[in-house]
């Protein structure tokens, strides 16, 4: 009996740090190399995963179909054309790859031009989600990045030019010293784009993090919770004003637009991570691999495993993982799933106007907009 996996390639290299970011990422710096050689960097890292790919092959022993694979990091689009071709060739060598495989790569607009996007394109790379976060210059340096608008135009103009229909950017709202002016600028700016997805995250101050480091010392001031969730009513408002209707908390899109690879991550899919650091799912199965690179790829040149760690899930466990996950999501978390005592905590968000009464009434759990404001209070008060 076969089964229906997604594939997740992290690339976790990037050429500076943002000053927000903690994910599984490395400057050349970090990891005492004296820049991002591509020849070098790209073709070892891709020779390891592809290591690693061939495990995934050899412990599956169903008959596996790959609906989705996505180039997450980092900056996916530092890597070789020629290097992400190698490893696309490689998984439909090992698996089936499903004929409308959506295949995303994160990237930077700094970092393409028309040569390796028509080599990420010619590989099979079918959807990018570029990174915009704001076109406002002074939150652009609070955020560390050095994209504009001029660059974000190009790379757009070269996908669009390549046939690519699925184009999504990435928003950040929240920084400090963002003005609700400045945030409608950047949604104006992101609506004329030739995109049909949306994400908007507010920003997350992380421990550890040049930014929280920053508004530790009161060099500048910590993001407004109340003005977040202003910002993100005008955002919801905007979008759906202009054709883009929300899916998921953070995430809008236009007809068949949506991410078909996060809603794996939503609705309780399986997905093998691949690459330092990267999360996996099976069944009731999870682990995740080491973080740092150079120890990812020593560890799999001796043949040696790369788990950190793993973990079983109890049915508990995965009982509130699906609340927490489908209650995200517009289509909702079914009314079967929940418990007779979580009754009484739905029906007095029902009557406060947080969860929708006719789509209740219809069996499922929906969030109203003045729910989704507030969803991490309803899922502590079911799960916990």
């Amino acid at each position: 009996m076969g089964q229906r996996l997604s594939l997740y390639i992290h690339i976790p290299y990037c050429v500076k740090r943002c000053g927000y970011c903690d994910f599984n990422t490395y400057t050349p710096k970090e990891l005492g190399q004296s820049g991002l050689g591509k020849s070098e960097i790209s073709s070892q890292y891709i020779d390891s995963a592809i290591l690693e790919i061939d495990r995934a092959s050899s412990e599956l022993a169903d008959t596996v179909s790959i609906g989705t694979i996505f180039f997450g990091g980092g900056t996916p689009s530092l890597m070789e054309g020629r290097d992400i071709n190698r490893i696309l060739s490689h998984i439909r060598q090992q698996f089936i790859v499903e004929d409308d495989c959506e295949i995303t790569m994160e990237a930077n607009p700094d970092s393409v031009d028309e040569e390796n996007l028509a080599a990420f394109v010619s590989a099979g790379v079918n959807r990018f989600s570029f990174g915009l976060q704001t076109i406002a210059p002074h939150l652009l340096k609070t955020l560390d990045r050095t994209h504009n608008e001029e660059s974000i135009l190009k790379a757009l103009e070269i996908a669009v030019k390549l046939g690519v229909k699925n184009l999504s950017a990435d928003l950040i709202y929240g920084t400090p010293g963002e003005s609700m002016e400045d945030l409608i600028k950047t949604l104006e700016f992101a609506l004329h784009l030739p995109i049909n997805h949306i994400s908007a995250y507010a920003l997350i101050v992380e421990k550890g993090t040049k930014l929280a480091s920053q508004i530790s010392r009161g060099e500048i001031s910590a993001p407004d919770d109340d003005l977040m969730a202003d910002k993100y009513l005008v955002i919801d408002s905007t979008l759906e004003k202009n054709g883009f209707q929300w899916y998921e908390l953070s995430n809008w899109a236009k007809a068949g637009a949506q991410s078909q690879h996060n809603q794996v991550y939503w609705t309780g899919g399986n997905w093998w991570g691949i690459g330092p650091g990267a999360h996996s799912f099976l069944g009731d199965r999870r682990w995740w691999n080491i973080k740092n690179p150079i120890s990812y790829i020593a560890a799999l040149s001796k043949n040696e495993s790369v788990i950190a760690e793993s973990e079983v899930l109890s049915d508990e466990n995965k009982r509130d993982e699906k609340i927490m996950l489908k209650i995200r999501m517009r289509s909702g978390l079914a009314r079967s799933d929940l418990r007779a005592s979580d009754i009484a905590v739905i029906e007095r968000y029902i009557n406060s106007g947080d969860i929708d009464l006719e789509n209740w009434e219809k069996g499922a759990v929906v969030l109203t907009l003045s729910g989704r404001l507030i969803a991490d209070r309803i899922v502590r008060d079911l799960v916990v």
